[in-house]
Parts: C-alpha cells; structure tokens; sequence
C-alpha cells in the first residue's frame, strides 16, 4: 500500500497566504489532523465529508500529547486514507514537524514536508516590521520563549543582545519577565523599541509597541493573549510608517474579501 502523511503549513492566519499546494492538498484529504492554531477561516476550507481530528496542545493542556499524535499519524496512514497534518505557521520553525517526521520515517511510512509562511515573517510584515532595514538591523534571531518540558530559558543571551540584530520571540508571553531580564542583564538596553502582536495576520490583531523596560507591563495592562510574537529591536520604529494592515478602511475590506472567499468557496 503507498500512503503518505502531509505535513503541512497553514501559516499563521490569514487564509490568503496558505500556499497554492497547500490547498490543494487539503481540498484533497480525507482525514486533517490539526493544530490549534490553525485558524477558522482556514480550517472552513477543509471539504465537507474530510475528517477532522483536533490535536491542539496549549501551555499545561493537551488535548493529545506529542506521543499519541505520532502514533495516530501512523495509524491513519497504514488505514490506506489520505491525511494532511495540518499546522500553524511552518512544521519546521518551533512545529514539532521534524519529529513528527522522524516518528513517521522510523515507522515505515513516507512524507512530505509543505512549507508554511512562519510568524516570524507573516506578522510583523502585517504590522509594518520589517526584521531587516538597512542602518537599523542586519540580522535577525528566532528563538522560543518557552522552555522545553517547562524547563528555565536556556538562551545565549549575550548573542541576543546585540544591538544590531532584530529579535523574535514565540510563546514569550509565559516568560516575559525573565525574557526582559536576561535581555538587560546581558546589556540590551532598556529604551530598545518593541513590539508584540497578538493574533498576526487576521481581522483580530492587535500590535501593542513599548519598549523593553515596559513590555512585561504593557502585555499585562493590555491582556495579551496567546498566540502573540514579541519582537525586539530599533526596526519596531518603522511600524508608525510602515503599518498597513489594521487601519480602517483596510480591515473592514479585509472582513468583506475574508467573508466573500468563504462564501465562493462553499457554493
């Protein structure tokens, strides 16, 4: 029997920038194993009829744990159907796809990997961040604010600190404390501009901008929620001219484009 598990992205919201294979693929399915962050308007695009199984793990409650979603991936699969592993943003930038393919190589069964536009990229473009500009950062970091198991930050704070460099965060809201901390230790300063964005890329994000001294207490006063990206560096300044997504005229056309796609995809 030839079956194979998709992998897929679905970014991080916004319907519009899953890719052209990604849709296709999940036109084509007939079980879609997904994340929690996988968005509503995303997951209206799955066909009537397609199974749909939630495998959605939050900080402190999951619904499956890593180990009994690789071993469903493996047995959906030998059951001969064609299953999407559907997950935010892209499998491989902090999606545990990596494993998931290992699980599913060592067990026998072939993959593919569909990229997914990472948060990284997709919400910060969305507020008006570019991570590079020219005299402002030459570079840019990613890393996780959650440590693994719970366990403390294990971070290379000296190499986050430099000055020169735009520094993204995911799930940095459980630790934001000890995130602002080890940046000021390290010599970051406390004036560096900063950004968090709340639910990037769809008709809900909010993009909060403080500075580092201030980001433990902005996201506090403002009940930021998860999924949000912390976003550290001079490049946060560009957002006052840069941002074109939430204003306006330019949401409420994105309400009315989101909803008239949904209603042309289901006719």
């Amino acid at each position: 029997m030839n079956v194979k598990v998709f992998l897929v992205g679905a970014g991080p919201g916004d319907p519009d920038l899953l890719t052209v294979k990604a849709l296709r693929l999940i036109e084509q399915s007939e079980v879609v194993v997904y994340d929690r962050l996988v968005s509503p308007g995303i997951l209206a695009l799955i066909p009537t009829g397609t199974k749909r199984i939630y495998a959605g793990k939050a900080c402190g409650a999951h619904h499956l744990d890593q180990d009994a979603i690789n071993d469903l991936l493996v047995s959906l699969a030998r059951s001969g159907r064609n299953v999407v592993r559907l997950k935010g943003g892209d499998p491989f930038v902090f999606g545990r796809g990596s494993e998931e393919a290992q699980y599913l190589h060592q067990h026998g069964i072939s993959f593919e990997v569909v990229p997914g536009i990472t948060a990284a990229i997709a919400c910060t473009t969305y507020a008006g961040i570019p991570l590079t500009h020219r005299g402002l950062a030459n570079g840019v970091r990613i890393v996780t604010g959650h440590g693994s198991n719970n366990d403390d930050l294990d971070l290379d704070w000296q190499g986050m600190a430099n000055k020169d460099t735009t520094l993204v965060i995911y799930m940095g809201l459980g630790n934001i404390e000890k995130v602002t901390h080890g940046l000021k230790n390290a010599g970051r300063s406390g004036e560096t501009p900063v950004a968090i964005i709340e639910r990037g890329t769809t008709a809900q994000q909010r993009c909060l901008i403080t500075h580092l001294n201030g980001m433990s207490q902005c996201a506090l006063d403002n009940a930021v929620e998860s999924p949000a990206l912390i976003v550290i560096g001079q490049v946060v300044e560009l957002a006052s001219e840069l941002d074109w997504f939430i204003t306006g005229d330019n949401l409420v056309q994105y309400e009315q484009d989101q909803d008239q796609q949904q209603r042309a995809y289901k006719a």
